[in-house]
Parts: structure tokens; C-alpha cells; sequence
């Protein structure tokens, strides 16, 4: 999904405190970022825990069962998202088990519950659990074993399509037809789930969309001299970076939090919940979990491989690959970083195949994939750092062996949880309809093509949605394969938009790619030696020291599809050469062309010079 673009991404642009060599001023500005990072991956956290645990039986609360279930997602995300920044895609991607996980998870235990409540005259029969390790058919635990094995399935797949290279493969076919319609639709995905939650109190969600839209849009450009961080290159005071836009999320996030615990203390009814809000209660999972408690692998029973987790798994590997690549897109567009190479994109989904596999043998209902909201908050604050990504996850590590600091996530108003997702997702709705500039949008092929592609992803899971009955095969692991799939919105845009797109026959210029082949071009001139490659290499490339290790026995299968090739070392190589004559940060700047002169201008789009480009120094 490396689809048209016209500019080089991120020339001319102001770039953010780096680590060296001031460690302490901009590890301080990174461990701000990552708190960013780390609030708005606790709310999907706690979205995907909410909207799963009321779907599977009731039983005597276990308050440190809930609390140990979200510690060992953290657990996971966080390993997750080490092995993402090191030695995945790169890209500063934090990894959280997505909607495309929730939805296969929630087909397959209800199924199970419902199977399991009902006896033969069909009333309903309800199942007690003494404790998170008991294995009595149709209790919680039991269930929990079975959907954490289609999440261990969805990992070796998710694993497999990485090293066969088929991500790679198709994320070279996707233009600005297929990713126009498929990352406006993974944004619109979760309009269901924000005003689910927005609806325990609007005015708590909408102040915090009002002040993220503040700080991030209308003060994006203030800078507050109290807040000035040091540059690292210079050692001057001078404020480097915009602090409202950068901790736009940050910042309501933590006030209007305050705000509800203020209003909590002084017991102001400010809450409402219905009948079906009620059932979210994590029931004072806080108070009886365990300080410190370092999960492993088969603590509460090994996962159950059975048929029907293996048509969910199938399901969560498919869906999950594709919002994956999509992320990859949507992150790279947002940061204008260069395009992703097949092999840092297939190394991408191992890395989260991995972290699947881990997630399924913690025992976790959720597999771990690219986090949409958190890409979205780095595209709407501007900020994107890896370092921050790194530190997040180190803190997710140390809140997955503590349950009791996990539990405190779960004092989050579910009103902040919607506000969050109001705002994040709308960015990814926003990126998806930049890409129609690309195409002719008044061709009637591509007129058809996005509309039946997004038409259908929402009419589909919303007919399913009311009427599960009538997708009936007879054999019930595809039927829950289907429905699955079926139910799953950015599956039916990739696919459709996917297929319709490169069988209909169309002109480059229709499609969209002329601008793609521009680029190309203009990375091979003479203003650019290595061209694009040489750009990717460092913001994609492996570890140095790792790198001087591959080369050899990357030109095997089924290594050959997750390292460069040949020709991309050279280039590689010609790159760090040519670097090792430059003159150092900021010294010889005069002697650069400026933006408006020669074909610079031509390469480059106004817009860029007032955004940020992602750096990676780590």
C-alpha cells in the first residue's frame, strides 16, 4: 500500500528535538510523548477488554481476573511494540489488539456461550467458575482458552504471510484507489463504538473534543515559554516545538479525567449508564489484584485449538494484516516518511505475528496489530518519535507485571474513552479522502469503484449485525469463518476495492499513478544519488549491528522476503558513503537549494514546510 504521493516527504521541515546529545531534555521530551502514547493505548485497551467480557458467561465476579486479563495485554502490547521499532517495519507504531481482533473474538464467544448456556429444551443454564484456572466446559476461563488459541492461530498466519512475502506483494498493488476508500472506512469503523461510549455523557466527550480541537488545530502554532524545550543540537532555550499541538491528546486527556474525579469526590452525579452500560462495570478490579505478578506462558491453561478457533483465527490474521498494512500507509502518510519497502513491511507483520503468538500463549482474548488511534494522535500533535514508541512500551511491560497499577486504567470515565476515539479516528477518515486527489474521481470506474466498495463494507456487517441466522452452511466453523469476515469492514473495502481495482481496466493516469512513477523519477536524479532507497534505508533499516549479520543468510527462503536485496545494499551502502561528506546538522545549509528554486519545487508541496518530519534517532 505504497499509494501516489507527490512530494518528497518531509523536505524542508522543522525536525523534533532529537536524544543526543542534551539526554536529559529530550528524554524528557520523550517520555511526555510517550505518556501520549500510553493514554491513548490504554483507552483502546480498555474499549476492547469492555466490549468483549460482556459477550462471554456470567459468573461470580473475579476482580483480579479482569485486572490480570488487561495486565497481560499490556504485557503483550509492550513486547510487541520493542520488537515493531527494532526490528519490524520501523515505523513508530504502537501495538494494541484492534477492532479486527474484537470482532472475530466476539462471533466466536458468543457462539460458545450461546452453545454452552442451553440445554436441550432451550433454557438458559448458567456455569460457575471458582477460579481463572478452571477448565469446566462453558465457563469463562474455558471460553477465554479457546478464543486465546484463534489468536495463537492468527499469529502463525499472520507470521506466514509476513515471510512468504504476500504482504509485501500486496502492498505494491494498492494505489490511491484501494487506499482512498480502505483507511476512510478503517476510520469510520469505530463510529459505533465512540457513540456507544460518548452516550454515558456527551459533555464530558465533547469537552475533551473541543479541547483537543483547540490545542491541536486553533493554538496549533502557540508556544508557551514556560514550556520551552531545549534544542539538542544547539544547547539554546528556545521553545523547539508547538507544546499545545504536540500534547494536544495529552493534555484534555488529563484534564477532563481530573475533572470527572473531581466530580466524582465531591459525588455530583455526572455519569449516566443504561442497562447495557452497566454491564461494562470492572466490578473494583483495583483493590484485590496483586502488586507484582510476571505472567507467563500457560498460567491459566494452554490455549484450545479446536476447528472453531481456527476459522477465528483465520478471520483475525486477515482482517488484522490488512488494518496493519493499512496503518503502515496511514502512518508513513501522516509523517512523510519515504515509502515502506516490501521486505520492512513483510518484517512489520512477523513482528506482529510474534507478538500475536505471545498474546495467545499469555491467554489473552486479543492479538496484538498497528494501533490506528495511536498513529492518528502522531499524525494530529505532529509529533512522531520512536524513542517515545520505545518508552511507552517499556511502560506497558512494567504495568503487565503489576496488576494492581494496570487496574488503575480502568478508572477511566467511558466518556473519555469515546472522546478519544472521536478524535483519533477522524484523522485516518481525513487521510483516506486526501488520496482522491491523486486519482480522476470523476472517472466513472473510479466513481464505482469507491462507492461499492464502501457502500457494501457498511451495509454488510450491518445486515449480519440484525440477522446472524441466514449465513447458515451447515458446518459451523465456516459459518463463524464467514461471519467473521464478513462483519469486518476494512476486509470488505480492501478486498473489493482491491479486486475491482486491478481488474477493471483503466488508464495510469485514471488510477492514479502517475504521480508514483513522478517520484520514482525525481529519486533518481541527480539532487538525490541513492534516490528514495537511500531514504528508506535509514528509516527503516535494521540495527547496525544486526545488519552486519543478516546479509548472508538473507539470500535464503524464506529470508529473502524480509531483508533487502542485493541491489538495495549498494545503494545502501553508496548512501552511507556519501553521508560520511557531509557537513554536519545545520552547517552548510546556504549551499542547499532553496524551496522555490528548480526542480526542488516541482518535487516538494507548500504544506510540507509546515510539518514536522518523523525522525528516528534512537
Amino acid at each position: 500500500m505504497n499509494g501516489g504521493h507527490r512530494g518528497v516527504p518531509g523536505a524542508g521541515s522543522p525536525v523534533l528535538p532529537s536524544c543526543s546529545p542534551q539526554k536529559i531534555c529530550s528524554w524528557m521530551l520523550s517520555c511526555c510523548l510517550a505518556l501520549q502514547h500510553l493514554a491513548v493505548q490504554a483507552s483502546l485497551l480498555c474499549i476492547f477488554h469492555l466490549l468483549l467480557l460482556p459477550t462471554l458467561p456470567e459468573e461470580p465476579p473475579h476482580a483480579q481476573a479482569t485486572s490480570e486479563l488487561l495486565a497481560r495485554s499490556l504485557f503483550a502490547c509492550g513486547i510487541s511494540t520493542v520488537l515493531q521499532t527494532t526490528l519490524g517495519s520501523g515505523l513508530p507504531l504502537v501495538q494494541i489488539p484492534s477492532f479486527e481482533y474484537l470482532v472475530p473474538a466476539m462471533v466466536l464467544s458468543s457462539h460458545l456461550s450461546l452453545s454452552a448456556s442451553t440445554n436441550r429444551n432451550g433454557t438458559a443454564v448458567a456455569s460457575a467458575c471458582p477460579a481463572p484456572h478452571c477448565t469446566v466446559t462453558g465457563s469463562r476461563a474455558a471460553l477465554l482458552r479457546e478464543v486465546s488459541g484463534a489468536v495463537l492461530v492468527s499469529g502463525l498466519i499472520q507470521l506466514a504471510l509476513g515471510v512468504s512475502g504476500m504482504c509485501g506483494w500486496a502492498a505494491q498493488h494498492c494505489g490511491p484507489m484501494v487506499l482512498a476508500p480502505t483507511l476512510s472506512i478503517i476510520g469510520l469503523s469505530a463510529y459505533k463504538e465512540a457513540a456507544f461510549f460518548c452516550s454515558t455523557n456527551w459533555g464530558v466527550a465533547l469537552l475533551l473534543m473541543f479541547l483537543a480541537v483547540t490545542f491541536s488545530q486553533h493554538l496549533g502554532s502557540c508556544r508557551l515559554p514556560f514550556c520551552a524545550w531545549p534544542q539538542a543540537r544547539r544547547g539554546s532555550t528556545e521553545p523547539s516545538v508547538p507544546t499545545l499541538r504536540t500534547f494536544s491528546v495529552l493534555l484534555p486527556f488529563a484534564g477532563v479525567c481530573i475533572v470527572c474525579a473531581i466530580l466524582s469526590h465531591l459525588y455530583i452525579p455526572w455519569e449516566s449508564l443504561d442497562l447495557a452500560m452497566a454491564q461494562l462495570s470492572w466490578a473494583n478490579s483495583t483493590f484485590h489484584a496483586p502488586w507484582l505478578r510476571i505472567p507467563y506462558a500457560g498460567e491459566w491453561g494452554w490455549p484450545l485449538l479446536t476447528l472453531r478457533a481456527l476459522a477465528a483465527g483465520i478471520a483475525m490474521a486477515i482482517g488484522c494484516s490488512m488494518n496493519s498494512v493499512g496503518c503502515y500507509v496511514l502512518c508513513r502518510r501522516l509523517l512523510r516518511a519515504p515509502r515502506l519497502p516490501p521486505h520492512d513491511c513483510n518484517r512489520g507483520l512477523c513482528m506482529e505475528g510474534l507478538g500475536s503468538l505471545l498474546a495467545g500463549l499469555l491467554g489473552t482474548p486479543g492479538g496484538t496489530a498497528a494501533s490506528i488511534a495511536n498513529t492518528c494522535a502522531t499524525g494530529l500533535t505532529q509529533a512522531g518519535s520512536r524513542p517515545s514508541v520505545q518508552v511507552s512500551a517499556l511502560a506497558c511491560v512494567v504495568l503487565g507485571m503489576s496488576p494492581r497499577l494496570a487496574g488503575l486504567l480502568t478508572r477511566i470515565p467511558l466518556a473519555v474513552h469515546g472522546g478519544v476515539l472521536c478524535v483519533t479516528y477522524a484523522v485516518a477518515v481525513g487521510t483516506g479522502i486526501s488520496y482522491f486527489q491523486y486519482a480522476d474521481i470523476d472517472s466513472g470506474r473510479n466513481i464505482f469503484i469507491v462507492g461499492f466498495a464502501m457502500f457494501m463494507a457498511l451495509l454488510v456487517p450491518r445486515w449480519l449485525g440484525t440477522a446472524p441466522a441466514h449465513l447458515a452452511t451447515g458446518w459451523v466453523p465456516l459459518d463463524l469463518l464467514f461471519l467473521s469476515l464478513l462483519m469486518v469492514p476494512v476486509f470488505l473495502t480492501g478486498f473489493l476495492s482491491f479486486f475491482l481495482e486491478n481488474t477493471v481496466s483503466g488508464t495510469v493516469e485514471e488510477r492514479g499513478l502517475l504521480s508514483e512513477l513522478a517520484l520514482q523519477k525525481a529519486g533518481a536524479g541527480d539532487h538525490h544519488p541513492c534516490g528514495e532507497s537511500g531514504e528508506a534505508s535509514h528509516a527503516y533499516g535494521l540495527p547496525a549491528g544486526l545488519r552486519r549479520l543478516l546479509p548472508s543468510s538473507c539470500k535464503a527462503f524464506p529470508c529473502c522476503f524480509l531483508c533487502p536485496g542485493s541491489e538495495e545494499e549498494e545503494k545502501e551502502e553508496g548512501s552511507h558513503a556519501a553521508e560520511e561528506g557531509t557537513a554536519a546538522p545545520g552547517e552548510g545549509t546556504h549551499l542547499l537549494p532553496k524551496p522555490g528554486s528548480g526542480e526542488l519545487q516541482l518535487a516538494r508541496r507548500p504544506s510540507e514546510t509546515e510539518m514536522p518530519v518523523w525522525h528516528t534517532v534512537a
